[in-house]
This record gives structure tokens, C-alpha cells and sequence, in this order.
């Protein structure tokens, strides 16, 4: 598969800030800063970085499944968080969905998120078919 697909949530924020939930070119898929919010944008796991993370990963999980992926795809994750305190959190969360499949992954502390109540927000990166090695 060649050229590029956009994936859309439906979120206001995609309108707003110009951007997809994923964007598919080629064999690549790309997910945008995914946080806890459902299609009304309530809150899942309000105060709790692990109900967070277990919640996105769900929403990568279903937006990668649209663009003909699964969760063994990934690559890499970039996980974002408003308090490195919720290491251990989202680290069992993480672990519970990629102890397999072990992507590259990097744990950033932000000053802040686009809402107080976002804990976690997290990238990934998926990669279709395994590309030859030299």
C-alpha cells in the first residue's frame, strides 16, 4: 500500500488544532497524543494514571485496528506525564499490553497537559510488515 490515509476520532480538538487521530503512509502508521477522554470528551480514570493508560491504550488499540494494524505493530511509544510519581502506574499498564511485543518507548514529566484532568498522554508509532535487514 502506497499513499496516505487520515483517521479521524471526531474530536472538536481535531478541527480546532488541524490534526488526525492517526495518519497511515505506506506501511507506517502514526497516532497522535492520545489521552482519556471518551467521544464526549468525559474523563476516564479521572485522578488515576493507570485507569489512564490502560484507557489510551485501548483508543491506540482501536484506531490501529481501523488503519489494519494491531498492537504487535508498534514500534514505539512516547508516553507523557503530568508527574514522574506515576512511573510505576503507567508502567504496569504499559507492560500489561507490550511485555511481548517490546516497542522502543521514552517516559517524558510535562508541566502540564491540555486539561488539569489528563494524567497521561501518549504516541505511538506501528510499522505493518517487517522491513528486510542488511
Amino acid at each position: 500500500m502506497s499513499g496516505r490515509i487520515n483517521y479521524s476520532s471526531g474530536a472538536p480538538w481535531e478541527a480546532i488544532v488541524g490534526y488526525s487521530r492517526a495518519v497511515r503512509a505506506g506501511n507506517v502508521i502514526e497516532v497522535s497524543g492520545t489521552v482519556a477522554s471518551d467521544e464526549n470528551g468525559a474523563v476516564t480514570g479521572e485522578a488515576d494514571a493507570y485507569l489512564q493508560t490502560k484507557y489510551i491504550l485501548e483508543k491506540i488499540k482501536a484506531v490501529l485496528e481501523k488503519a489494519g494494524a494491531e498492537m504487535r505493530h508498534v514500534v514505539r511509544t512516547r508516553i507523557f506525564v503530568t508527574d514522574i510519581r506515576f512511573f510505576d502506574a503507567v508502567a504496569k499498564a504499559h507492560v500489561e499490553v507490550f511485555k511481548e511485543i517490546l516497542p522502543c518507548t521514552s517516559l517524558y514529566q510535562v508541566a502540564a497537559l491540555v486539561s488539569k484532568a489528563y494524567l497521561v498522554e501518549i504516541e505511538a508509532t506501528a510499522i505493518l510488515e517487517d522491513l528486510p535487514l542488511n
